[in-house]
């Protein structure tokens, strides 16, 4: 034990992004936070900004505020996700509704280019597979299943190794001249395995179909470069690793040479070419705002603003290091103090394959939880025995996750 809280507090010591830890508002009774994979801290700074808000934007500008500065947010915004965490260009990105009706759009989308990919006309689709894992998130799967029976089109599931996800091979073996869309997660929700975005999508482009991402677990703690992978769309959601709070809304990427081809079917005024012309028949907006559907949530859109400051100054590849460093910490600890108790590792060992959490496995963990939780360590159960570790490189020490570590190994100890 001693020798893992040294090691953890002479990497801390090291740390060059320590100094960010400060900028988090304290939990008091929590001594070890690990769910910044399913929520992320308040800043520190959000109460005053949310009371600036409140005070000016709103308070004193009023309606004017959507001429002076609203309007533009969800694009704006989204730029800004696009170019501090995406790897994406300008134009590209949209902050709109939640994750769930983000993905619907933009696969019922894909559901109809292909149908008729010149022209996205009805019909019968060219064609009619639609490939997504079967063990991915419960959204997506349920989406697609939806979509699926909507326009007439076949699922084809994967199942991948349970620890290390989809491969390319995987994804080689499934498409086909029939495959209309693929749509995967970057990593893993549950074991946290990080699927190779680049070639992934080059195996789908060789089958001539369009490539979806779910970024929820990866947007801000794994970089990526979505233009130059020749990523089709993606989807992530703000209250993980970008802090945006709890509902705060999600983005949808476009690639630009799309947005002209793909149309989504939601057709909401704010996604109309001119908004208000209030026309008797609706007209797409022919950039990203296509994707907007009714009036953009402007409150919830506040807290992301300073998680993306601080990513921006501390550099996405300093976050991902800190990351490495901090679940290679985690493993480590697992190895020395859990494996000996039967618990086993669930995510790949390889830290190039893993995003930003670890999972462990035990058949007492919904139990262990709970008394975790009451003793202000707060982890991640995911049924049916795993205990997931969300670690949040700026907010999280080395110390803080061998503490939780530690912690689990007691509870543990002490319930059998």
């Amino acid at each position: 034990m001693t020798d893992l809280l040294d090691s953890a507090r002479a990497l801390d010591a090291a740390d060059p992004l320590a100094a960010h830890l400060d900028a988090f508002l304290d939990a008091p009774g929590v001594t070890a936070y690990l769910d910044g994979n399913s929520l992320g801290r308040p800043l520190r700074e959000l109460p005053d900004r949310l009371a600036a808000f409140v005070r000016e934007d709103w308070g004193t500008r009023l309606i004017r505020s959507w001429d002076e500065q609203w309007m533009a947010l969800p694009v704006a915004l989204g730029d800004r996700i696009g170019r501090v965490t995406l790897g994406a260009a300008a134009g590209q990105t949209v902050v709109a509704d939640s994750t769930s009706v983000l993905i619907y759009k933009l696969m019922r989308a894909a559901a109809t280019w292909a149908a008729d990919p010149s022209t996205g006309a009805a019909g019968a689709p060219r064609r009619t597979e639609l490939v997504i894992e079967a063990g991915n998130f419960p959204t997506d799967r349920f989406l697609a299943e939806g979509v699926a029976a909507e326009a007439g089109l076949t699922l084809r599931w994967l199942e991948p190794d349970p620890v290390h996800g989809v491969t390319v091979a995987d994804v080689q073996h499934a498409v086909s001249e029939r495959t209309a869309l693929v749509s995967l997660s970057h990593v893993d929700y549950r074991s946290g395995a990080l699927a190779d975005m680049p070639g992934i999508t080059a195996a789908a482009h060789e089958a001539g179909a369009l490539m979806m991402w779910d970024l929820c677990h990866s947007a801000g703690v794994v970089p990526m470069q979505l233009d130059d992978w020749g990523v089709d769309m993606a989807v992530g959601c703000t209250y993980k690793y970008l802090n945006g709070g709890p509902g705060s809304p999600a983005f949808a990427y476009l690639r630009s040479d799309l947005q002209g081809s793909l149309r989504q079917p939601i057709q909401g005024w704010w996604s109309a070419a001119d908004i208000f012309a209030m026309a008797p028949e609706y007209a797409p907006a022919g950039d990203i705002r296509q994707l907007l559907s009714g009036t953009p949530p402007v409150t919830s859109m506040l807290a992301m603003q300073g998680m993306l400051d601080l990513i921006e100054r501390a550099d996405i590849r300093a976050v991902r290091a800190k990351s490495i460093s901090l679940t290679g910490l985690a493993v480590q600890a697992y190895d020395e103090v859990l494996a000996p108790l039967g618990v086993r590792l669930l995510s790949p060992r390889d830290a190039e394959l893993r995003g930003g959490h670890v999972t462990i496995g035990h058949p007492d963990f919904r139990e262990v939880t709970a008394r975790l939780w009451a003793d202000g360590v707060i982890p991640d159960f995911r049924f049916p025995d795993g205990i997931r570790l969300g670690l949040s490189p700026l907010s999280t020490s080395h110390v803080e996750t061998v503490t939780g570590i530690l912690a689990v190994r007691d509870a543990l100890t002490a319930h059998g």
